[in-house]
């Protein structure tokens, strides 16, 4: 038997003895994206805002002041859609416009920060709940998780935007 052909039948068995568990897997994942949706509206319920706006805030907070036209392509939104909003964000204190510092003649948007009891109110019970989840798994398993999300958000984006017919968006 050659070399390539035990190599072919030892991918077989492994994708055999992968696929009940792939199969699990794909449930919980399933399970747990549903989680995290339903937090997410459990969380812009407590802020007063709408999921949406919670995304764009959000997007704002991990990579800082934004164009609306770069916070459009991040959270899927057309131009039109995220200029009103930025204007509702706005209106209710929770982002800032002001000149970019590379050309002010470009205006950007930046989160404000969420007041320690709204903040609370919102993710405190998510972040001492996976925190007891966190507390559960050792160091390596941390750090598999760690790329697992690393990995796991770029496909999720990437995915996203071929449902939509859009080209991917990097964070």
């Amino acid at each position: 038997m050659t070399e390539e052909r035990r190599d072919t039948m030892a991918d077989q068995e492994r994708s055999q003895e992968r696929g009940p568990l792939l199969g699990e897997l794909a449930g919980v994942y399933r399970s747990y994206l549903t989680a995290v949706v339903l937090h997410g509206q459990a969380a812009a319920d407590a802020l007063g805002q709408n999921p949406t706006d919670l995304y764009a805030r959000n997007a704002l907070e991990l990579a800082g002041p934004l164009t609306t036209g770069v916070l459009a392509e991040r959270i899927g939104l057309s131009q039109s859609a995220t200029t009103r909003l930025v204007d509702r964000l706005e209106r209710a204190g929770w982002v800032r416009r002001g000149p970019d510092p590379v050309d002010r003649r470009r205006v950007v948007v930046a989160a404000v920060p969420v007041p320690e009891e709204a903040d609370e109110k919102a993710f405190g019970p998510a972040r001492r709940r996976m925190a007891e989840v966190f507390d559960g798994f050792g160091d390596d398993e941390l750090r598999v998780l760690r790329r697992y999300f690393e990995r796991a958000a770029p496909a999720l984006r990437a995915a996203t935007a071929e449902t939509k017919g859009l080209e991917p968006v990097e964070p």
